[in-house]
């Protein structure tokens, strides 16, 4: 038996021996004590090493001299789908992927034989043979000696690193909706083309595709039609190129296609016209429907238009917009004489100098709701240009070339009045007093004319100063902070509401954040946008509610297009809702119908 022995001055382990045998004529019994207390310790840790074996969460094979398996923890048969039995005795090999190198385990074992270890990246495969990347890591262990006498495999499974590091590589390296080589694949691939071209005295097109009034698309029928209208442009365009050409998108409604090996120029101008733009102008079935779509093309020629690849894409660039102006729906090449943008830029901006005077300019007005009771909270004021010629102009054609050339603060100041105007004739329309919320820019917030303007406004149309919310960007506050401050202070004393617009896609300082005279954060779209299907878009925008309503603010929620939007937003206590889901901006007399329609829906 083994005993506990206690007799000695510490107890120990001993091996308790007894035997009946006769001494001198009598019955005896002969007891021996055999000391066993390292081997009960040697027990002791053979019983760790083993647990700890089998508890690993790496994979472990041990195998003998020879290179055969002698046994392998369970987290190798939970990992492979292998038993214990199928593997004794046999080979590593039986365990290989065919994707590794000829006689891999061969190199490996006489590596470690050499250094004791060796580390490196493999490829193992389960028993249903599925593939899988795993970390190998393999020891010699030596006796007394130094003679090998087995050898250790530990290995760790990582697919879903090697996913990971595949994913991101895509995504760095192509476009996330269309899949399609995004800027950064673009530009490589055209340096590649350059350079064959080079050799082999070739030409290299490069062609601008831009979409034809896609615009209109999205904001009608909503950016998930038009995402979708994108994919299936994508597929028309690889369908048009030949073998080895590109196709990549810059963004938008933005594509770019590398032609390669290109003889003359007739030749490109089969592909495009007997092919790209009527690929592109075939209905495409989207959610059940047929839209239909034209796109503008520029072209420039490698070497006959620029030998580089900034040159190129400028001169596309510059042919597609000439394209535009055209008429759309046609191809335009390159010239050195091209120079519509310019020409456009200059007529545009002596128009829009007496836009206003000549009643070109208009406001439309979108709804924000009350995200508790549904009831109308205010409209947005937002300008749009009725140009004689060219239609309506969207404010992001105009409004950036009013800010170049410094009539964005007239526009201001007319806006200022139209938006008073209007609401005096909704007064007298008997619809109510109606708050009417109004961009500034940078360049207005520096005029000194605007506390007068904003004065004459509400005095000549007896508007309530706090009916009239004024908004400022993010960014726009956080220039020249102290300034901005003093005219902020100004205009909060006169009584009007303040808001930023745009919040969270600034920089903006918290420790000047409530130095600001405001009422409102304006949560910027872009986080309202895929609300549910990204995370971090959802808790930037409650961190967004919390903070506002930590310093006693209202929060608005800018481009809710979808019910869902409603609901979540509700729910983390957004105080008012605008976007597309309630209605799109609308003329005066169109808001008026809406009104109504709204308050007695919601009665």
């Amino acid at each position: 038996y083994e005993v506990r022995w206690g007799a000695g001055a510490t107890p120990s382990w001993a091996l308790v021996s007894a035997r009946r045998l006769d001494y001198q004529g009598q019955s005896a019994v002969l007891t021996t004590f055999t000391p066993m207390n390292r081997m009960k310790q040697m027990e002791s840790g053979l019983a760790l090493w083993a647990k700890v074996f089998e508890a690993s969460s790496e994979s472990i094979v041990v195998m003998d001299q020879s290179g055969c398996i002698i046994t392998v923890n369970q987290a190798f048969r939970r990992g492979t789908a292998f038993e214990m039995h199928e593997l004794i005795g046999r080979t590593p090999d039986v365990l290989l992927a065919a994707r590794n190198p000829p006689e891999l385990m061969e190199v490996v074992r006489h590596a470690t034989t050499l250094k004791g270890s060796w580390q490196g990246e493999i490829w193992f495969k389960r028993k249903n043979g599925e593939p899988y990347p795993a970390w190998l890591v393999m020891n010699a262990v030596r006796d007394a000696q130094g003679v090998v006498t087995n050898f250790i495999a530990m290995s760790l499974d990582i697919s879903e690193r090697k996913a990971s590091e595949e994913r991101i590589h895509y995504l760095a390296h192509h476009d996330a909706l269309t899949g399609l080589p995004n800027r950064f694949s673009c530009d490589e691939r055209l340096a590649l083309s350059i350079q064959q071209a080079r050799r082999t005295n070739a030409k290299v097109a490069v062609l601008f595709v831009d979409l034809d009034r896609f615009k209109n698309i999205n904001d009608s029928l909503g950016h998930h039609i038009g995402d979708e209208l994108l994919r299936s442009v994508s597929q028309r365009l690889l369908a048009a190129v030949r073998e080895g050409d590109t196709v990549s998108r810059l963004g938008g409604d933005e594509f770019v296609v590398i032609l390669n090996n290109i003889v003359n120029v007739e030749e490109i101008g089969k592909i495009v016209e007997h092919r790209l733009i009527p690929g592109v102008r075939l209905p495409h079935l989207i959610d059940a429907a047929e839209l239909y779509i034209s796109c503008s093309v520029g072209v420039a020629v490698f070497p006959d238009d620029s030998d580089d690849i900034g040159g190129l894409m400028r001169h596309a660039d510059s042919a597609m917009y000439q394209a535009k102006k055209v008429g759309r729906n046609n191809v335009q090449f390159f010239t050195p004489e091209l120079n519509e943008r310019v020409t456009r830029h200059l007529h545009l901006e002596s128009d829009l100098r007496h836009a206003a005077e000549r009643g070109q300019l208009v406001l439309h007005y979108q709804p924000r709701i009350d995200a508790r009771s549904g009831r109308i909270a205010g409209v947005e004021s937002l300008v749009r240009w009725q140009h004689p010629t060219e239609g309506l102009i969207a404010p992001n054609l105009f409004i950036p070339l009013a800010e170049e050339s410094g009539l964005i603060v007239d526009i201001g100041a007319w806006i200022i009045v139209e938006a008073c105007r209007q609401h005096l004739r909704w007064r007298e329309a008997g619809m109510g007093p109606m708050p009417i919320s109004i961009n500034l820019s940078a360049l207005q917030l520096k005029d000194d004319n605007l506390v007068p303007t904003l004065q004459a406004a509400i005095a000549t149309f007896k508007v309530p100063a706090a009916q009239i919310e004024l908004e400022l960007t993010e960014s726009l506050l956080m220039e020249n902070v102290v300034e901005t401050i003093l005219v902020l202070d100004r205009i909060k004393a006169l009584g009007f509401s303040l808001s930023i617009d745009d919040f969270g896609t600034g920089y903006s300082s918290l420790n000047y954040l409530y130095r600001f005279p405001i009422d409102k954060l304006k949560i910027d779209r872009s986080f309202i946008q895929n609300l549910h299907v990204a995370p971090d878009n959802l808790a930037i925008t409650r961190a967004i509610i919390g903070l506002g309503h930590t310093l006693g603010l209202e929060v608005v929620a800018e481009g809710v297009e979808l019910a869902s939007d409603v609901e979540v937003l509700q729910e983390a206590g957004c105080d008012e809702l605008q976007g597309f889901y309630f209605a799109r901006p609308m003329p005066p007399a169109q808001f008026a119908e809406w009104l109504a329609s709204h308050r007695a829906a919601v009665a």
